[in-house]
């Protein structure tokens, strides 16, 4: 089991350094110069040339890329060109905002996933399989930013129940655990929910179907074990899958809510990538990815992990 857990962390490390390769190559060959972020058109040719060596572009790109990775590694990933502030700072608290959200969303795609997942493997077949095969399907199928602009036509327009935007009264951008604060909440999670929710039933339905053909259950009702026991064996057997499933849908969630984040001006990490690639801000742009592709990556590793630890077979094979 230890060797495994190593080997899987070792694996990690190529893995990251190629993520930054990635990001740092994709950034820098997109078209647009990143000055014009900080200098306006008729800027005197003195001016942008000390510019262009203050932020380090006098440089060759490897030698750009070993600045920026180093300095990456420390915690330091650089000034904003557009707001002056570091970095660091801006991508911390839209973390935090983003988790609040992805939190909500996966428990919510966690809990009725694996429930009409469960129930629709169970009822193969049935119109309970079919009725909760179709929700999958649906809610895999809707666009995010979509659904999010309906629930706020219906909920916030019409109704008048909800409010629209923001992470609280008046705007704010302070995050607090209370009823005012909550109900900003409501809209942005149920959007990001709908779509692990249908790819978790998806999942668990066929993990359930596939296990309950296997002979160790056909075994189990043959000795004349009761229901609920079988589905304790069955829970047991699907959990890495479904612990897989939901581990990719936390890193997606991270990475995938900029649409979301726009549509309700959540201040979290997606908003900071939209604002960073409309804005050109080469700092706060590769900052963001890397952040968000390493959380990936990390997330992607802690379920292979757990994953050895609830099926020992995965680490012997």
């Amino acid at each position: 089991m230890f060797a495994y857990i190593a080997r899987r962390i070792l694996y990690v490390v190529p893995i990251a350094l190629g993520v930054t390769i990635i990001i740092f190559g994709l950034v820098h060959i997109a078209p647009g110069d990143p000055l014009n972020a900080v200098v306006p058109p008729d800027a005197p040719k003195e001016t942008v040339e000390l510019l262009i060596v203050a932020y380090g572009f006098d440089k060759p790109i490897p030698v750009q890329y070993f600045l920026w990775l180093t300095r990456a590694m420390e915690g330091d990933f650089g000034i904003s060109f557009a707001t002056g502030r570091p970095v660091a700072s801006a991508i911390a608290g839209g973390v935090v905002n983003t988790l609040i959200l992805a939190t909500g969303a996966i428990l919510i795609g966690m809990t009725f996933g694996c429930l009409l997942g469960a129930i629709a493997g169970y009822f193969q077949g049935s119109w309970i399989d079919k009725l909760a095969t179709g929700f999958a399907i649906a809610g895999v199928s809707v666009p995010h930013y979509w659904l999010g602009l309906v629930l706020v036509i219906i909920f916030s327009v019409e109704l008048n129940a909800l409010p629209a935007m923001g992470m609280g009264p008046g705007g704010s951008k302070d995050w607090a655990w209370d009823a005012a604060h909550m109900r900003h909440l409501v809209l942005p999670v149920i959007t990001l929910s709908v779509i692990p929710i249908g790819i978790i039933t998806r999942s668990v339905r066929a993990t359930v179907a596939e296990i309950l053909t296997m002979e160790f259950v056909q075994t189990l009702e043959a000795k004349g074990l009761k229901s609920s026991r079988i589905f304790l064996h069955v829970v047991a057997n699907a959990a890495p899958t479904v612990l897989a499933v939901s581990g990719l849908q936390i890193g997606y969630l991270l990475g995938g809510s900029i649409l979301v984040e726009t549509v309700f001006s959540w201040p979290g990490t997606g908003f900071l990538l939209n604002d960073a690639i409309f804005r050109r801000d080469i700092p706060l742009l590769q900052g963001v990815i890397l952040v968000l592709a390493m959380f990936f990556v990390f997330m992607n590793l802690l379920v292979d992990i757990l994953q050895s630890l609830i099926d020992p077979r995965m680490a012997r094979g």
